[in-house]
């Protein structure tokens, strides 16, 4: 390119100082121009590609859905690929898709959601070892349930809430509830979600613990598997077996099933809600009046944390440890009408 412009200039050149000049100008101009080019294309071949795997505990779910929404707004701005494997809540389905992602290759970055955390701590390691970076998202990967630092060696992050804390907050949002309507004994439903799953062990152990000592008393129980429809038939079911019900307590679904089966009741203010997620409809009953409390969660803040760890990790090697997306949300991620207005829900409900 130099050596064109310089035979344009000898071209249009009258005198040997016009020549030599003209010369000179385009030697000086191609050196400033070509500098930027030269760093850019430098910056680029850096730049490592990124090939992610996502293996989701269920796209259809409504928490889930925000969650995977942001990750792939976060892998779309960075350049990263992402392909989404969805194990539909089945642990033997993302068993395989891990396997296979594993094995075939193609991926350098893997975010997983656990269905069942340990079953998969094994596959983990081998990605690991193989040189793809790993990042754990929202499920607890291990046996510790009690805290959010990664229990797989070389893990590249661990973007989780602590089961245990959720627990423990919803323990103690029912005997606040139960303390400010004067219930002694105080009859609480108990919603569980998936009642055999770790999750759900960790949260009904802590919230156990919060709760002893205390008015409340667990008269009724159901399952409502995060779905407001199977959270009103429990809910219904609660009521008949025990009319005097004074508390349901129980993730943001179920509650929203829970809170119909309680209109139809004709106990809407009679029976007190409190539950955990910070849904639009979590919010939307506690500022209304209609929920006591509940306990925030953040779904959406997960799924980007997760994946601009993974790009970190992918582009320099580097790890960022335990991050809980709730830390450092208003008055301990408790929701209550008088501070409801300083929360901003991430997914539905």
């Amino acid at each position: 390119m130099l050596y064109i412009r310089r035979v344009a200039a000898v071209a249009a050149a009258v005198t040997a100082t016009v020549l030599a000049l003209a010369a000179c100008s385009s030697s000086s101009s191609s050196t400033s121009t070509s500098t930027p080019a030269s760093a850019a294309a430098s910056a680029s071949a850096a730049k490592k590609a990124m090939n992610i795997a996502y293996l989701s505990f269920a796209v259809e779910n409504s928490y889930d859905a925000p969650m995977l929404a942001a990750a792939q707004a976060v892998a779309t701005t960075d350049g990263a690929t992402m392909k989404v494997f969805d194990a539909n809540n089945s642990p033997q389905t993302q068993y395989s898709q891990l396997q296979d992602v594993i094995n075939s290759g193609q991926y350098n970055g893997i975010i997983v959601q656990p269905i069942f955390g340990t079953g998969l701590m094994t596959l983990i390691s081998q990605a690991i070892g193989k040189g793809i970076k790993v990042v754990n998202m929202d499920q607890i990967l291990g046996p510790d349930l009690t805290t959010d630092a990664p229990q797989v060696k070389g893990l590249s992050a661990n973007v989780t809430f602590v089961p245990s804390e959720i627990g423990t907050k919803l323990g103690q949002q029912v005997v606040a509830a139960c303390k400010a309507k004067n219930l002694n004994p105080c009859k609480v439903g108990y919603l569980w979600d998936i009642k055999a799953s770790s999750l759900d062990e960790a949260i009904n152990k802590a919230f156990t613990q919060a709760t002893a000592g205390s008015p409340v008393k667990i008269v009724a129980q159901g399952q409502c598997y995060f779905s407001p429809t199977t959270g009103l038939t429990a809910v219904q079911t609660m009521l008949q077996a025990q009319p005097g019900l004074n508390l349901i307590v129980g993730s943001d679904q179920g509650i929203e099933g829970g809170s119909q089966a309680i209109s139809s009741a004709h106990l809407t203010g009679k029976v007190i809600l409190v539950g955990y997620g910070a849904s639009a409809a979590a919010l939307a009953g506690v500022k209304s009046g209609a929920w006591y409390s509940d306990v925030a969660q953040a779904p959406a803040s997960e799924g980007r944390d997760a994946v601009t760890a993974l790009v970190k990790a992918i582009q320099s090697g580097q790890a960022s440890g335990g991050i809980d997306p709730v830390a450092t949300l208003p008055n301990g991620g408790i929701v209550t009408q008088a501070n409801v207005g300083q929360f901003t829900a991430e997914w539905p409900g």
